[in-house]
């Protein structure tokens, strides 16, 4: 897990790379993404203008999803895809237009360094950060498509145990949104352990328009899913590795499901599906 001390640093050196990869296996069948993998900001930005305690929480990124994707690529094999920067920032998981894409104020935080965010920072951020991330996500996709395998999507997220003062039961929630093929069999194996509540588009809804899944898997008619873990189960080394370790032989018996790697449009529960555009 990335210390607040080191939150707003810029560690790379004059260009600040949007995203970071693990390379694996391009014909595996499985993409591994990471939205809110980290808490950094360029050097430029400061702390948007927070003490650095705001960094170590949810607003700033999903404590513990990085290591359970980097853990999941390592024993899969699989291509991963992370961000390199905080969703303070900008949130790689909403859409262009999204009024949550940069956050004025989040879980009671204001953030002062984007109170006067205009329509050209607003551009500079998208272009720098934003779309490099998902251009790098397209990218590992064709990789696959080119080695001659229609991959499936995974992304994994955190969430915390209490939100508004209520405690959150799940310890593991799948969100999905049409396309069944990943999801429910997800759901169904994990449900299979009585310790466990899993959530069936809990504690959200998967039905986002615009969002990471909408654009790489709803669109293209890539079988997709969204993994999200409680923070307090991931927030070690040791829980991140033995949830990725849980998970690894699941997805991988899931990912032997032929229609998992065929292309079919499921539509979508937040609207008319928007066509991707030719490029």
């Amino acid at each position: 897990m990335i210390s607040p001390e080191t939150a707003g640093a810029d560690v790379a050196s004059e260009a600040y790379p949007a995203f970071s990869t693990i390379e694996g296996d391009p014909a595996q069948g499985l993409i591994l993404l990471c939205d809110h993998a980290e808490n950094r900001l360029p050097a430029e930005y400061g702390t948007l203008g927070l003490p650095p305690e705001a960094f170590a929480r949810h607003i700033a990124y999903d404590p513990g999803a990085r290591a359970v994707t980097a853990g999941l690529a390592r024993r899969l094999g699989a291509p991963a895809v992370f961000t390199t920067f905080s969703r303070l920032l900008i949130d790689p998981n909403r859409g262009e237009d999204d009024p949550t894409l940069i956050m004025r104020l989040s879980d009671g935080d204001i953030v002062p360094g984007n109170h006067h965010v205009d329509e050209t920072e607003r551009a500079r951020r998208l272009a720098l950060y934003h779309a490099p991330y998902h251009a790098e996500v397209e990218r590992t996709i064709e990789r696959s498509l080119a080695a001659g395998t229609v991959p499936a999507l995974v992304s994994i997220h955190s969430f915390t145990p209490v939100w508004r003062g209520r405690g959150r039961p799940w310890q593991i929630g799948i969100l999905w949104d049409a396309d069944p093929r990943l999801a429910r069999p997800l759901v169904e194996a994990l449900a299979a352990d009585p310790d466990l509540v899993v959530g069936d588009n809990e504690p959200y809804s998967g039905a986002l328009m615009r969002d990471t899944m909408y654009r790489h898997g709803t669109r293209r008619g890539l079988a997709h899913g969204l993994v999200e873990l409680r923070q307090d189960l991931i927030s070690d080394d040791a829980g991140a590795d033995h949830w990725a370790e849980r998970l690894a032989p699941i997805l991988a018996d899931i990912n032997t499901m032929p229609d998992l790697h065929e292309i079919r449009h499921h539509g979508s529960r937040a609207g008319p599906v928007e066509a991707i555009e030719a490029t």
